[in-house]
């Protein structure tokens, strides 16, 4: 069997996009195109501006840094979940967020909430909680980039837990990963609708007052498994387990 063709790299642009048009790679795009992947003039691209679908582009000129693109044609694909599940992260420390955001967007994540809980080991102070939130979504647009997602999940900004609340209209199935609940995930899963919000505490789980908080909020305590995960494992399993059971692995 022959070698697979070389897919080409995906880049995220923050404005419209039109066939027939031409553009400029953002700073860091251009960096990564230029100095990483050592583009030159004439590789295919493709370009997505989280709007729908993705375009078909050609690099026409390359200045140091400067990267000019022709976009060629619009392509309606679209590669998201059937599932819009939104996750409730207690914030990790280390890289342990960043692998969350970056796995959770490969799952088909749409929405992400993290939340600085009382156990949390990493406690961004105020002024830093909007250049933690940046920072997410850059990680997730990273991942969106890498896995074919032309649709952008949206990182929320940085709350305390305590701060959470559920929206009123919001009736999705709600569930709290605990480890030491009686009900079985599939169990909790059975009939579920395409709407599910994930709850996941950080190294330490959250606190008493946190999960009666989540409790009355709608939210189901569920296990997964007889093993207790990681903070950086448990929200992902639980993500990929519900594309197996009405997801997208189908």
């Amino acid at each position: 069997m022959g070698d697979e063709p070389r897919r080409a790299p995906r880049f995220y642009l923050d404005v419209p996009l039109r066939a027939g048009g031409t553009c400029a790679l953002g700073e860091d795009a251009a960096h990564h195109a230029v100095r990483v992947l050592r583009l030159r003039a004439g590789d295919a691209i493709v370009l997505f501006d989280g709007r729908g679908g993705e375009y078909a582009a050609r690099i026409a000129a390359i200045e140091r840094l400067r990267v000019a693109v022709d976009i060629l044609e619009h392509r309606q694909i679209e590669r998201e979940s059937p599932l819009r599940a939104v996750l409730v992260q207690g914030v990790s420390a280390g890289d342990r967020m960043d692998f969350t955001v970056r796995k959770a967007v490969e799952l088909g994540v749409a929405e992400l909430r993290p939340l600085i809980a009382a156990r949390s080991v990493a406690r961004p102070r105020a002024h830093n909680a909007p250049a933690r939130q940046a920072h997410w979504q850059k990680v997730a647009i990273a991942a969106c980039e890498q896995c074919g997602r032309n649709r952008i999940p949206v990182v929320q900004p940085l709350i305390r837990a305590a701060d959470y609340r559920v929206e009123a209209s919001d009736g999705s199935l709600k569930l709290l990963l605990a480890p030491r609940a009686e009900l079985a995930f599939a169990a909790a899963c059975a009939g579920a609708g395409r709407g599910v919000t994930i709850a996941a505490g950080p190294e330490s789980g959250f606190d008493a007052g946190e999960e009666q908080a989540f409790l009355a909020a709608g939210f189901v305590p569920v296990r997964l498994g007889p093993r207790v995960l990681r903070t950086e494992t448990a929200a992902l399993a639980a993500l990929a387990a519900l594309n197996a059971l009405a997801g997208d692995f189908r």
